[in-house]
């Protein structure tokens, strides 16, 4: 295991219209062994874990995984995420999850919980990549691989565009197993972020257990809580 880490670097790169700009198909990432690519989601939620996948794949499946459309999490249907990260848990050589929990984000604060979601996913990792491709412009501190920021990540790397389908698969799954105990708050529907009908259930039933209490709206619902009980 690598003993030092190097200094990360934000990376944003040009292509042209409608050509895939996958850093993994250019010379950037012309290197000898296995890249990690690694994202987040759930960072702007109010309620739940942060979320970090850290995925692996294997050269010989990149044309297959741009044939079935691999993008952004973001922009891809539930229907064909769900599919996507099928498909690359059977392709990636590994993958694993970590995550922050809401006590880690109210102490820590988003970023650093966030940071802290990535490390533990590579950590997991039982096969060790020569490289760490983190989304954002953000380096996980004290991480024991070399790693590089990419800026929009999970529109240049088909690794971490894989981490980012099967981090939101999984954080989008685990929420809806909580909705049924927390169903005042629409889970099921908002994924635990800020839509109307969950801003609304937390001025009228107030946060749960698993509400980031550090987060404006949670902390304005607590507050009204307590004034109405005075």
């Amino acid at each position: 295991m690598l003993k030092t880490e190097p200094t990360a670097t934000a990376v944003c790169l040009s292509a042209s219209p409608g050509e895939a700009p996958w850093l993994e198909l250019s010379t950037f990432l012309d290197i000898q062994g296995l890249v990690v690519g690694v994202d987040e989601v759930g960072r702007g939620a109010l309620f739940g874990p942060v979320v970090a996948a850290a995925v692996i794949l294997p050269k010989h499946t990149w044309p297959e995984l741009i044939a079935s459309g691999i993008k952004d999490s973001k922009k891809l249907s539930i229907s064909r995420r769900t599919q996507l990260a099928q498909q690359i848990g059977v392709l990636a050589i590994d993958w694993k999850i970590g995550f922050a929990t809401t006590a880690e984000i109210d102490q820590m604060n988003i970023l650093q919980a966030t940071l802290l979601a990535m490390k533990r996913a590579v950590q997991k990792l039982k096969v060790q990549p020569v490289l760490c491709l983190v989304d954002g412009n953000q380096s996980v501190k004290d991480l024991l691989v070399p790693q590089q920021t990419i800026v929009k990540g999970d529109e240049r790397s088909l690794n971490i565009a894989s981490a980012s389908i099967v981090a939101k698969v999984w954080r989008d799954d685990l929420v809806m197993r909580l909705a049924s105990k927390y169903p005042m708050y629409n889970l099921e529907r908002n994924k635990g972020y800020g839509s109307q009908q969950h801003l609304l259930a937390l001025q009228q039933y107030g946060p749960s257990p698993l509400h980031r209490k550090s987060f404006r709206p949670c902390q304005m619902s607590m507050l009204r809580k307590q004034c109405l009980a005075l």
